[in-house]
C-alpha cells in the first residue's frame, strides 16, 4: 500500500531541507573526488556525538567496500555502486532523533530469507559494531 502524497505543508522543515538538498545534489556534475570531499565536509559539519561516530563509519565503508563512491544524498553521507545508493547514514541531528540511523538500499545483496534488516539505529559505535557493520557492507557489495 502506497502512503498519500504529503503537501508542502506537511513535512517538516528537516525534510524540506533534504529535498532541496538533493535537487542540488541531482543537478551537480561533480567529480568522484569532489564527492568524497563534500561527504568529508558533511560530517566535519555535525555535531561532535555524530560526527565521531560518522568518521568512524565512513572508515569502515571504505575499508570494506573501496569501490563504493562516497556521494552526498538528501544531505547525507551515502555510497554507491554505479548510480545505486548502497548504504548510508544521517545524523541524529539532522532529523533530532536520539541515534544516528545507518541504513542499506535495495540495491544490497543482504538478503536472507524472507526477512532481513535494513537500517540500525547507532547511539554509540563500539569495536565490534565496526566489524559487523563491515561484514554487512562487505556482503552487500559483492
Amino acid at each position: 500500500m502506497t502512503e498519500p502524497k504529503k503537501s508542502a505543508e506537511s513535512f517538516t522543515a528537516e525534510e524540506r531541507a533534504a529535498i532541496k538538498d538533493r535537487a542540488k545534489e541531482l543537478k551537480s556534475s561533480s567529480s568522484k573526488a569532489a564527492k568524497e570531499a563534500e561527504v568529508l565536509a558533511n560530517i566535519a559539519e555535525m555535531p561532535t556525538a555524530d560526527r565521531v561516530i560518522a568518521e568512524r563509519l565512513h572508515a569502515v565503508i571504505r575499508e570494506n567496500a573501496p569501490d563504493l563512491e562516497p556521494k552526498l544524498w538528501y544531505g547525507s553521507p551515502a555510497y554507491a555502486r554505479g548510480k545505486e545508493i548502497v548504504c548510508f547514514f544521517q545524523a541524529a541531528s539532522k532529523y533530532d532523533t536520539r541515534y544516528l540511523t545507518f541504513g542499506f538500499n535495495d540495491s544490497a545483496n543482504l538478503d536472507d530469507g524472507s526477512l532481513w534488516p535494513t537500517a540500525f539505529a547507532i547511539a554509540k559505535l563500539t569495536a565490534a559494531d565496526e566489524k559487523t557493520i563491515g561484514a554487512l557492507v562487505k556482503r552487500a557489495v559483492n
